[in-house]
């Protein structure tokens, strides 16, 4: 294994070239940290040296990005990748076709490991199959570092840290987000999918008991409207409550007793109306093979949204508190939640890993950005221009 502080590069960026890779790769050359070495991969040689000149036009000092060639489909060439770096980061996916032995190299080699996934069968799966060695290394495989989950995981963390200790919390995440969908996300969503039964049942929470006797559970999930805000919440059965609730679990500020809910706020009855009928079309055609690939195609890989359609697009969570005698609710807002923003997400990790190692919370293996990267990252985000405030109470 390599001496990572030897490494030739700080952060290696795995996809460099599709939708998501480039603007992170761009996010990087224009407001990266000065003097950091870092490096672009990806399968082509070609397309890795022609985003590295439009790099170079972006930041004359980019000159000195390094170009890898790494396969997801070739073990010895991510093995190279892993050993040259301090972190991978990548947003290459579907992840559950194309994660596992990214991380298998990452941990291999002690190299640390962030990406955006939002699939809840991969992540039980390499907490199940790489936790423990990587804990024995001192690695952090940290998933789920974009919209999918950043901004509900930490904004919960962001939360509690500023309610009273030691008592019972109900928190409500409400999500609200306009914006357009990449060939990657959309492929990566027909994909689970397709594979709902697997998704949903990993992304329910341990119930065994915790040390102390600590409780952390999910709070009921239900369709109402809510006159207070003037919308319909709306259960959302993503990731996010899953990685929330994985992060109360390890970290003793969420309290003796922790209750999480998440919900899309809705101000539209017809939206609702339209997008359950969606999703349910969505579903069924995903259960089969030739009409889950049908749906496949009809976004491209390395496909999305325009420039100007992201400039227009933007995201917003709030949360709800409950606590003995006190409520207060707090917000997590920014641009473009699944490109612009998942980027500035992605790259801001990776660079906390490296540039904020001695803050970091203890946790090490396959663990949740709140538990790996914590306060360092949500002060980076912050400086960076996503909002984390404290609305009322």
């Amino acid at each position: 294994m390599t001496d990572a502080a030897a490494r030739p590069y700080a952060i290696a960026l795995l996809g460099a070239t599709g939708f998501t890779g480039r603007l992170a790769a761009e996010y990087l050359a224009r407001v990266g940290e000065p003097g950091l070495a870092w490096a672009i991969a990806g399968r082509s040689r070609d397309k890795l040296e022609a985003l590295k000149r439009d790099l170079v036009a972006i930041d004359p000092t980019c000159a000195a990005v390094g170009v890898i060639e790494a396969d997801v489909g070739d073990p010895a060439s991510l093995a190279r990748l892993a050993a040259s770096t301090r972190v991978v980061a990548t947003t290459v996916g579907p992840y559950a076709k194309y994660g596992e032995a990214v991380v298998q190299a990452c941990v291999d080699a002690g190299t640390d490991y962030v990406d955006i996934t939002g699939e809840p069968a991969f992540v039980q799966s390499m907490i199940d199959r790489y936790d423990e060695a990587a804990r024995a290394k001192g690695v952090r495989i940290v998933n789920c570092c974009g919209f999918d989950s950043i901004p509900h995981d930490l904004g919960v963390l962001y939360t509690v840290l500023r309610a009273p200790e030691g008592v019972p919390l109900r928190i409500e995440g409400l999500v609200r987000a306009h914006g357009g969908m990449s060939g990657g996300t959309w492929q990566s969503a027909v994909n689970a999918f397709g594979n709902l039964r697997e998704s949903v049942g990993a992304a329910k929470p341990p119930r065994e008991a915790l040390p102390g006797g600590r409780t952390v559970r999910a709070l009921p999930q239900r369709l109402r409207y809510d006159g207070s805000v003037g919308a319909w919440l709306c259960p959302l059965p993503t990731i996010d409550p899953w990685m929330v609730l994985r992060s109360a679990r390890a970290i003793d500020r969420y309290g003796p007793d922790f209750r999480y809910g998440h919900f899309a706020e809705v101000h539209s009855t017809a939206t609702l109306a339209g997008a359950a009928v969606g999703i349910t079309g969505i579903v069924a055609l995903a259960q089969f093979g030739p009409t889950r690939a049908w749906l496949a195609g009809r976004l491209a890989s390395g496909e999305g949204p325009s420039a100007a359609q992201r400039a227009k697009s933007w995201f917003t969570v709030t949360f709800r508190v409950k606590s003995e005698g006190r409520s207060f609710v707090t917000r997590v807002s920014g641009g473009d939640a699944g490109y612009t923003e998942t980027a500035k997400m992605i790259a801001e990790a990776a660079q906390c890993l490296v540039l904020n190692r001695d803050r970091l919370p203890p946790h090490t293996g396959v663990v949740t950005p709140a538990m790996g990267l914590g306060e360092p990252l949500i002060d980076r985000l912050q400086r960076a221009g996503m909002a984390f405030r404290v609305l009322q109470g």
